[in-house]
């Protein structure tokens, strides 16, 4: 057995060896109740105070936004240069699981999984939203409406959407499955923490982390679930009259999340795994749909332009904090943005550590980091620059739609171009696929979480933690819309983000440790055969 605050290796513990079982359940209690009990307190208390909600959820955006935005920009720069750096290094050859570790997935499984559960409706809500948003008030300086304002939006939603977000994701993914996989700790964020904590990882520090998770999940998921609602309606509407309002938009979180709940029950390779398959043939076929009808060679030209026109202006991006310019542009963007990746972080982070089981921490870097980043990029640069070649060209209106709702981008831009009824219909049946597939993941990461790390929990559980998805979404959009989503991400967000740093200084610590065994493995092989070479 260890000693508390020991970094060797851990005693053996069975996942949920302290559970509380019964009536279809399986629940850790200390994570379960508190957390449960918080987000019913939530729900609750916005629900009785609907009419002050609005307000109060705005101002306690900006207090944390103008508080903490340094903070949000210069964290997320550590995480990803702590990847990277570990990628490169000599601990870049440790494979996740042991040396004789295989994959269970197959690499275009896996980054189906990776791509589809980091991302999900994301993309759709805000690949023409956010582009069109930035033409028209650009935060560096150039004028608004022009080529230069188009090139400098780019470069943004690529900050967004690529490098640093997926650093997050990266560093949450390769903790867990090193601590899960090498060390034989409970898939959960507290196991991260063993080699600072010890064995009061299952004591009340231990809980204490896991209940920041489940909260910052639940609301991190609620955020992309409220969205996808939005844009759902708005397809909709466009489609078949079908009214935008916010009635609707919780009826269609309690449709799709009934969905859902049937992936759920369906597990993670029969539910989840074909559902993250599919969506990755949906997304070709509508990428490529769009290059062909889009202005292809703008597209294609402006992909280029842009990339570089990002990696040159990188480094002032990262670090960038408006000290200077006295506006809060950041509070609704840059900040919203790395306060939601980090409230996804421990969803994503669990289900990328459980289907990433055999690679090593070199390929685990480059495959979680590297690739879907670049995707993200082709795919801005596809669907933006189309957005952003309307819009510079005045055809459409596309930035008074934006303006006045969001959520309707994508469909007043689809309407530009031939064939609109189908490419709509392609667009609202992929947002809908992504929508299911990011809320089957959370709700068994969640319903992870909550049972100490078991992996395979009875089927009511499930489809509870399910359900408590759709209803904060819903919740949400009832007690503020827009607004509420971003503040719900931002609050959670800002103690996850101490918790992220923190798991730096212990992921390195373990690695160290592992890396040692090896080289003292390697050192007692070579020892060995010495010794046979000498009798012989």
């Amino acid at each position: 057995m260890t000693t508390e605050g020991s970094s060797t290796k851990p005693r053996k513990r069975t996942p949920g060896d302290t559970n509380i079982q019964g009536w279809g359940f399986d629940l850790h209690p200390q994570v379960s109740f508190i957390s449960g009990g918080l987000i019913i307190l939530f729900i609750l208390l916005t629900l009785i105070f609907n009419e002050q909600a609005e307000g109060a959820f705005k101002a306690i955006q900006n207090l944390i936004a103008d508080a903490t935005g340094w903070f949000f920009v210069l964290v997320t720069n550590i995480y990803l240069g702590v990847v990277i750096i570990l990628a490169f290094s000599k601990f870049g050859k440790i494979r996740i699981g042991g040396e004789e570790a295989k994959p269970e997935f197959s690499n275009f499984a896996w980054y189906a999984m990776l791509f589809s559960a980091g991302m999900g409706a994301g993309l759709l809500f805000w690949g023409i939203a956010e582009p069109i948003s930035h033409l028209q008030v650009p935060p560096l300086g150039s004028e608004a409406g022009t080529a230069a304002a188009a090139e400098e939006a780019m470069g943004i939603i690529y900050l967004h959407w690529g490098f640093h977000g997926w650093g997050i994701y990266t560093l949450v993914g390769l903790s867990l499955a090193f601590f899960a996989f090498n060390r034989g700790l409970p898939l959960t964020i507290r196991s991260v923490f063993y080699p600072l904590l010890g064995e009061k990882i299952y004591e009340w520090p231990g809980n204490l982390i896991d209940i920041l998770a489940v909260v910052a999940t639940l609301f991190g998921l609620a955020t992309s679930l409220g969205f996808g609602a939005q844009q759902v309606n708005a397809g909709l509407n466009f489609l078949v009259g079908l009214p935008d309002n916010v009635v609707v938009q919780v009826i269609l979180i309690a449709i799709i999340t009934s969905f859902a709940t049937l992936s759920v029950v369906a597990g993670l390779d029969g539910g989840v795994r074909r559902l993250s398959e599919l969506n990755i043939y949906l997304a070709i076929a509508f990428f490529t749909f769009m290059l062909l009808i889009g202005p292809t060679l703008f597209i294609l030209d402006f992909f280029v332009q842009s990339l570089g026109y990002y990696i040159g202006i990188f480094p002032t991006l990262s670090f960038w904090t408006e000290a200077f310019e006295g506006t809060n542009w950041q509070n609704g963007w840059t900040i919203f943005y790395w306060a939601w990746w980090i409230a996804w972080s421990p969803f994503v982070g669990i289900f990328i550590a459980r289907v990433s089981k055999g690679r090593t921490v070199r390929e685990f870097v480059l495959g979680v980091l590297f690739l879907p980043s670049f995707l993200s990029f082709i795919w801005m640069s596809c669907f933006g620059g189309s957005a952003l070649s309307l819009a510079l060209n005045d055809i459409g209106n596309l930035p008074e739609a934006v303006q006045n709702n969001m959520a309707t981008g994508l469909f007043v831009m689809l309407q530009q171009f031939p064939l609109t009824s189908l490419s709509s219909l392609i667009g609202l049946v992929l947002v809908i696929t992504f929508f299911v597939t990011s809320s089957d993941s959370g709700s068994l990461v969640v319903d992870n979480l909550t049972s100490g790390g078991k992996l395979d929990s009875p089927v009511p559980q499930r489809v509870f933690w399910a359900v408590m998805e759709g209803v904060v979404a819903a919740v949400l959009l009832l007690g503020g819309g827009l607004s509420a989503l971003q503040t719900a991400a931002t609050i959670t967000g800002l103690p996850f983000a101490i918790v992220l740093l923190i798991m730096c200084f212990s992921l390195r610590q373990g690695l160290t440790e592992d890396w040692a065994e090896l080289e003292a493995k390697q050192l007692r092989v070579m020892d060995s055969r010495g010794n046979k070479e000498a009798v012989n």
